[in-house]
């Protein structure tokens, strides 16, 4: 394990809206909202994931593979003024996340397939995505869209986000698309509930999340996403 990174434990989970409402309910008593959710509690990711020819990035999740990489571009609330490159990173049981900001100008040039912005010795994570996108044929493979509701504790450093609303582009790759209109990719009554944490889980908060009564699912949204495109693209045809 690379110990310069900080690895999490992760939880991923999918409830209903009555069992959000529930939960929700009892977090708010213990735990506060993250304070990026402003003022409605909420804010807006959009990312976009890239792959390489074959698609390692998906079939290594369908499979199973315990330890592997995703790669993403990321932003919030449809704006650019926070830009990130991001690679998640899984190991068993852990994951870790490294990124680098992006200017839009950079974006922008990615997206055209000039990757010479990328190449910048003296960061070793850009350069490490340069490769990707050079040598190993790293492209934007899809838009995965959603509205998170985070709430925090500092007892083990937990965060716990629920998940809204997971939409995808259709055939898009470009996340500042103004006529960009996402479509559902999950039933409207299903929230991903995500529990992240360091070392340990208080017990109250396991309690408040029913967790010894919730199934842990092995859920992506990148592969969610996925599913949804190539099944709405072999009904097309």
């Amino acid at each position: 394990m690379n110990t310069k990174l900080k690895y999490r434990h992760e939880l991923k989970f999918q409830i209903n809206r009555h069992q959000y409402f529930i939960i929700r309910q009892r977090l708010r008593n213990l735990i506060k909202l993250d304070e990026h959710a402003g003022k409605s509690g909420e804010y807006h990711i959009r990312s976009l994931y890239f792959d390489d020819m074959d698609s390692t990035a998906l079939y290594e999740k369908l499979s199973g593979v315990r330890d592997r990489n995703k790669y993403r571009i990321r932003i919030y609330n449809k704006s650019d003024c926070t830009i990130h490159f991001e690679k998640k990173i899984k190991l068993g049981n852990y994951i870790a996340k490294m990124k680098e900001p992006l200017t839009r100008d950079m974006y922008n040039s990615i997206l055209a397939g000039d990757y010479e912005v990328l190449n910048q010795p003296d960061k070793p994570f850009m350069m490490e995505l340069y490769r990707q996108l050079t040598q190993n044929l790293l492209r934007p493979k899809v838009i995965v869209d959603y509205v998170r509701e985070p709430y925090i504790c500092r007892n083990g450093n937990v965060r716990i986000t629920f998940d809204k609303e997971l939409r995808t582009g259709l055939n898009a790759v470009d996340i500042f698309d103004p006529d960009l209109s996402p479509v559902l990719a999950i039933d409207d009554n299903l929230i991903i509930l995500e529990v992240k944490y360091d070392e340990y889980l208080p017990e109250y908060i396991r309690s408040a999340i029913q967790l010894d009564g919730l199934i842990q699912q092995s859920t992506s949204k990148y592969v969610m996403c996925c599913k949804y495109l190539k099944t709405n693209s072999w009904e097309d045809q």
